[in-house]
């Protein structure tokens, strides 16, 4: 399928790895010109490079901190001034630590809020006037599969991935009469450094090993296995794309099938 993302500007936060570098990197499969977004800058020559490699594309990065609202107006301010205008957002933000309520102090809860969920109310503000002249644009936030069912020692993310669906849902009744179409991709297990993380940390506190963790957890999805970071960015590409010209205000779980809830 042609996804018509030639040559369309797309700005990529927290890009430099995982599932945002994923994306990134899909994006450029289909021509579109990407920009990644992080505070790295070693890791983002490292995603500049293997893209290129992998695709024969040349992308640009701008470096900067999800944390700091200059940075982020920098971000698309500098889309803009190198495309004239931009048409596709994707929110990505590393995840907050694993932990239980009573571990964490105000200081994680804020910094939680910022890093997960201001940066993407700021992100969604800086680019929504030039969708709005456009009359159109394609939004699509990161969250969790904890949106439909909550996950045990992931408190901080289980509250503040819930704000960005919250935040999705009301955004598209508001955006749709300029043509801007804002949804949610939520992956399950897949395999990322910070699923890797997360895995080591519950073979710790089971006295196992990683690989005991994995295998148990693919037992209980339905694919089988643990989902790879093409497969998911590939459903955010295609939303992201002119060929999506109806769905908006959804929440799409990427996770074989193990989120059992509706």
């Amino acid at each position: 399928m042609n996804l018509q993302l030639t040559g369309k500007p797309v700005l990529v936060m927290a890009s430099s790895s995982g599932l945002g570098k994923a994306t990134a990197t899909e994006f450029a499969k289909e021509g579109a010109k990407v920009f990644l977004f992080s505070h790295n800058r070693e890791k983002l020559e490292k995603a500049k490079k293997d893209i290129h490699e992998q695709t024969g594309i040349d992308i640009q990065y701008i470096e900067g901190s999800m944390l700091y609202n200059d940075d982020i107006c920098h971000a698309v301010d500098t889309v803009v001034r190198e495309c004239g205008s931009i048409y596709a957002l994707v929110n990505n933000s590393g995840g907050p630590p694993a932990g239980t309520f009573e571990k964490f102090e105000d200081d994680k809860w804020q910094f939680a809020f910022e890093n997960n969920l201001l940066s993407y109310i700021r992100a969604i503000r800086y680019v929504l006037p030039y969708m709005k002249k456009n009359g159109e644009g394609k939004i699509v936030n990161f969250a969790s599969s904890s949106v439909k069912q909550v996950l045990n020692n992931l408190i901080l993310s289980n509250t503040f991935r819930m704000g960005v669906m919250g935040l999705s849902k009301s955004l598209s009744q508001e955006l749709g009469e300029y043509n801007i179409l804002v949804n949610v991709v939520a992956p399950g297990k897949i395999a990322t450094d910070r699923v890797h993380l997360l895995d080591d940390i519950r073979a710790k506190n089971a006295g196992t090993t990683r690989q005991v963790i994995e295998a148990k957890t693919e037992s209980t999805i339905p694919l089988g296995r643990y989902g790879t970071p093409e497969e998911f960015a590939r459903i955010v590409v295609y939303l992201c794309s002119p060929t999506n010209t109806y769905i908006t205000g959804q929440t799409i779980l990427v996770d074989g099938g193990l989120t059992k809830t509706f």
